[in-house]
């Protein structure tokens, strides 16, 4: 089981996932940190405000999903994954004392490099779950909420960006308002569209693992199903279409 665990739709691909300063695992506040599949730096800590500048998205005509990738390094290299594989990969540590020992053994496989495979997304989030466990029981005496201060003040923005990791993976959005509050323009590239090339190339892998290319049984077909599902997608999260909605 191991070794099926290990190779069943494996690809080699980038990370992609938000960081707290100090290199511990984050899910709302830090910085962008992308390694490649040696587990090199690309970039690390950078502003998430300014995303636009360093990731990219393509097109295909095939596709109603766009293909974000990495701008230094092009579409064809710059894809990469984000989601608990990618955040339990790129983080240093985590900071409650039992997701960060299942953190050790997990990167223990990887050798030195990320863990790429695509199974590997459960295990993660498994990771996650725990951490998110032991954070809730100290956020039950977190001073500030339970303190009186409900809602934080500040002058009316027309731009904003924010960038946070769901759990399905990094999610970036962009909104710009007129002065009645009403939004005006927005982009968002959310977790299901960063994995989207990842999703085709796992299902590449699938393909080139247990198609002998005379039939496509239900076997393989139930295959194609358990690698997309590890990326926990969401399709309509994801679709780009121009015209009238809703389109069937």
């Amino acid at each position: 089981h191991t070794e099926y665990h290990l190779e069943f739709a494996t690809i080699n691909s980038n990370m992609l996932s938000m960081v707290r300063n100090d290199g511990a695992f984050e899910l709302y506040h830090g910085g962008l940190r992308a390694r490649d599949a040696s587990g090199s730096t690309i970039f690390d800590h950078n502003d998430y405000s300014h995303y636009d500048e360093y990731i990219r998205e393509g097109v295909k005509n095939w596709s109603y999903m766009k293909f974000p990738f990495i701008s230094s390094l092009g579409q064809d290299d710059g894809w990469y994954r984000v989601g608990p594989l990618a955040r339990v990969n790129n983080c240093d540590f985590f900071t409650t004392p039992l997701a960060e020992k299942e953190r050790i053994e997990f990167i223990s496989i990887g050798n030195g490099k990320p863990v790429q495979s695509t199974l590997a997304f459960h295990w993660a989030r498994l990771i996650e779950l725990l951490h998110c466990s032991e954070a809730i029981a100290e956020l039950l005496n977190d001073k500030d909420l339970c303190g009186k201060e409900l809602l934080n003040s500040g002058k009316l923005q027309n731009i904003g960006t924010g960038v946070i990791e769901a759990p399905r993976g990094t999610l970036f959005h962009h909104c710009e308002i007129n002065d009645d509050g009403l939004v005006e323009k927005a982009s968002l590239i959310v977790s299901t569209t960063n994995n989207n090339q990842a999703m085709n190339e796992s299902i590449r892998e699938v393909a080139n693992q247990y198609l002998d290319g005379n039939q496509l049984t239900e076997a393989l077909l139930n295959q194609v199903e358990v690698a997309i599902r590890a990326y926990d997608p969401c399709l309509s999260c994801a679709t780009h279409a121009a015209g009238q909605m809703p389109r069937a």
